[in-house]
């Protein structure tokens, strides 16, 4: 019951992350594009939209160059609620007010004065993103604090791995219902969005966010032993040692990166593919009941798979099948039945790969502990969330540049996408990411080595290592 307990209230975290971070990485440019600034003046509408897609890129890639400090810091947190769950409850906290605010036009400052609403825009969204980058190390960083047993681990990180994808595929399905409600309580046309619409949204999705973290704060504990006991302060300074000193961690970050950014982009083009190809934004919801069932499936299914096939199968076989959909994907054209095959096939193997990812990595805490002799769970596992960041911030920038070389802002229609906007965008959309993925998994395939028997093995000379450190105090003591 107790282990129980732990799982659902880790689960409820990980769906409130989640759907925080697929509301800020691909719904917050939607907003921008569809909403924010989509007056007449298209000129001055795309220059905005311009700088808001170079901003949160830049400040995004500058953030991330500290994600590692941020690590640092909660490794170095020393409190009676432990090193994780502080940084949670403040990040969820400061994050969500921040995700709110920049769902706002500032009381009309994107129009009436458009410098110092970017000016407003860029602090907001640094303060957001600090934050965020605290919750969502210490969330993830927990993994390797529950449990030393790859075996458990991997139950940890399924049904964590099962709260996101609801999280994520939930604001899928509720989106364009939920904004088009709230929309028409505050005065929109029936059937149309308006920014208040899209505020409510902000809203729920910021309380949801907040309200998982409480759950995990509240429902999780972590486990002590005598590999997790042998941990000291370490110096800011040499937090990048830990990191780029772990061959596995660095070639896992190299393909995880692609993967993630290349998986991004394409998931942030669905409701552009909807609503400007095929010109069914309605039916958008549809992807969101697919993903999420497929989600459930695929998550469920980790565990076994894991001991039947183990990780490499499991990370290399997903990309291919990702492979197959994106060309199904490619000759759908506007096929609605077509077109949710190709999405099914791409999205079913993504949950998998994450987690095998992601138990590479919590492996490799162990790993880099026995090379280094000194265990860093939060410097590790910020990899993780830093890669989807980096990603999701690359994303966020061929997203602002798809819609405008494809002509995808504003009120266009499909009738008046061009052919060659139209290869524009699938250039942006497909052909890009699938080289990006077939490099992922050549480098998994062939520079990971830390499989699951290995990590075992590293297990054991940990344990036999730091239990006869221990009996060596015990007999200087004693003389």
């Amino acid at each position: 019951m107790k282990q129980i307990k732990q799982y659902i209230s880790y689960a409820f975290g990980a769906f409130g992350h989640d759907a925080f971070y697929a509301t800020l990485s691909t719904y917050f440019m939607i907003f921008v594009t569809s909403q924010l600034f989509s007056s007449s003046n298209h000129s001055l509408d795309d220059k905005m939209i311009g700088y808001i897609t170079t901003m949160i890129v830049v400040i995004r890639l500058v953030e991330i160059a500290f994600d590692p400090l941020i690590g640092g810091v909660v490794d170095n947190t020393r409190t009676r609620w432990g090193k994780f769950k502080p940084w949670i409850m403040i990040g969820a906290t400061i994050s969500s007010i921040g995700l709110i605010l920049i769902f706002t036009n500032f009381g009309g400052l994107n129009y009436s004065n458009p410098i110092l609403y970017l000016i407003l825009f860029g602090i907001v969204f640094v303060i957001l993103d600090v934050f965020y980058s605290f919750k969502d190390t210490a969330f993830w960083s927990m993994l390797p604090a529950f449990t030393l047993s790859s075996s458990k681990r991997a139950k940890f990180s399924s049904i964590a791995r099962l709260g996101s994808t609801l999280g994520s595929q939930g604001v899928i399905i509720v989106i364009v219902p939920l904004v088009t409600i709230l929309s028409g309580m505050f005065g929109a046309k029936s059937g149309q969005e308006n920014q208040a619409g899209w505020l409510g949204f902000a809203i729920v999705i910021g309380l949801i966010s907040f309200l998982g973290a409480l759950a995990t704060s509240v429902g999780t504990k972590e486990e002590h032993n005598i590999i997790r006991e042998n941990t000291e302060k370490i110096h800011l300074v040499d937090v990048f040692k830990v990191i780029f000193k772990n061959d596995q961690l660095m070639w896992l970050a190299l393909s995880y990166f692609m993967l993630a950014f290349s998986y991004t982009v394409t998931n942030s083009l669905f409701i552009y593919y909807f609503k400007y190809v095929m010109g069914k934004s309605g039916s958008f919801y549809i992807v969101g009941i697919i993903t999420a069932i497929l989600g459930i499936i695929s998550v469920s299914l980790f565990p076994a798979l894991e001991k039947l096939i183990h990780r490499k199968a499991i990370y290399v076989g997903g990309i291919v099948m990702m492979l197959i959909g994106y060309t199904i994907f490619i000759f759908s054209g506007t096929n609605v039945v077509a077109v949710l095959i190709g999405i099914s096939l791409l999205y079913f193997p993504y949950p998998l790969i994450f987690l095998a990812a992601l138990m590479t990595i919590a492996d490799s805490v162990e790993y880099g502990q026995l090379k280094s002799g000194n265990r860093n769970e939060s410097v590790t596992l910020v990899v993780r969330p830093l890669l989807d960041k980096l990603g999701g911030a690359f994303a966020n920038g061929i997203v602002g540049i798809t819609a405008i070389f494809s002509g995808m802002t504003g009120n266009a229609k499909p009738s008046s996408i061009s052919a060659h906007e139209l290869f524009n965008f699938k250039f942006y959309m497909f052909y890009g990411p699938m080289v990006l993925l077939i490099i992922a998994a050549l480098v998994y395939f062939f520079k990971i080595t830390l499989t699951e028997k290995e990590h075992d093995k590293v297990i054991a000379e940990l344990e036999n290592k730091l239990s006869h450190e221990d009996d060596k105090k015990i007999t200087t003591k004693g003389i």
